[in-house]
């Protein structure tokens, strides 16, 4: 059995890490090489950093700040926000980064990830999915910047044409779970993972320890995301870690 992975995720904005619910009311958290070093030493599979700001306002890479926190880091690291090119790409990679993570992008241009993958690798593109369920439609459609903007397409659609197009890795987060801590959106992330055959990052509701075994055990997701309960202290990568040992569950 594949070991699942535990991997704390930094939103940053304006050069800050912020946390906040469904996507709104955001709070600053702190400085992201810190908690980046933070979590390094304190158990992290991986680190996925989000440059919000940049797709919803546009500016340049922040590739001092990711040059910087790659060169202390022992473990992979996923960038993401506003990346347009397959130069952006080259630029992230060059400058540390192990993965890039796509979102408004792939949905603008889907042939990017064609692209990128064949240029690249595909263990290098992963597919970020802001999953908004609208209660008029009774289903799940992809929304960008940030989820401000919602799209007409279904993500049971998206998740297949991506892996097609050369997509070696899915981060779905749960808008409606977002930030709320009562669990992970099982049924979502169980039928997205029965469409597809690549791994799955799973982002929104983990609001304790039990929650990532219930995940785990539920779904055949390969890693769940966590912001909050992590930044806040909570609970503790270690503490997830843990608590999925004793509930029988392999992890790193």
């Amino acid at each position: 059995m594949i070991k699942k992975r535990i991997i704390p995720c930094l939103d940053v904005k304006d050069g800050r890490v912020v946390k906040g619910v469904q996507f709104k009311g955001l709070r600053d958290i702190g400085n992201p090489i810190d908690l980046a070093l933070y979590y390094n030493d304190a158990g992290a599979d991986e680190l996925v950093f989000l440059d919000i700001s940049r797709t919803e306002e546009g500016h340049d890479l922040m590739l001092e700040v990711i040059e910087e926190t790659a060169n202390q880091l022992f473990i992979p690291l996923t960038i993401g926000g506003g990346i347009q090119t397959l130069d952006d790409i080259t630029q992230l990679l060059h400058h540390g980064a192990d993965k890039v993570s796509l979102n408004s992008s792939a949905l603008k241009n889907p042939e990017l990830i064609r692209q990128a993958s064949e240029k690249f690798g595909r263990q290098c593109i992963c597919i970020a999915i802001d999953s908004y369920y609208d209660e008029n439609r009774h289903d799940y459609f992809c929304t960008t910047h940030g989820g401000k903007k919602l799209t007409d397409v279904r993500v049971y659609d998206w998740v297949q044409q991506v892996e097609h197009l050369g997509a070696g890795e899915l981060l779905v987060t749960s808008m409606r779970h977002d930030g709320m801590k009562q669990g992970f959106d099982i049924e979502h992330l169980s039928e997205i993972k029965s469409l597809v055959n690549i791994p799955i990052i799973a982002s929104g509701g983990g609001g304790n320890a039990q929650h990532f075994v219930e995940l785990f055990r539920k779904t055949d997701v390969s890693a769940g995301l966590a912001a909050s309960i992590l930044h806040d202290k909570e609970t503790s990568v270690d503490q997830i870690k843990e608590t999925l040992r004793q509930g029988g569950i392999p992890v790193r």
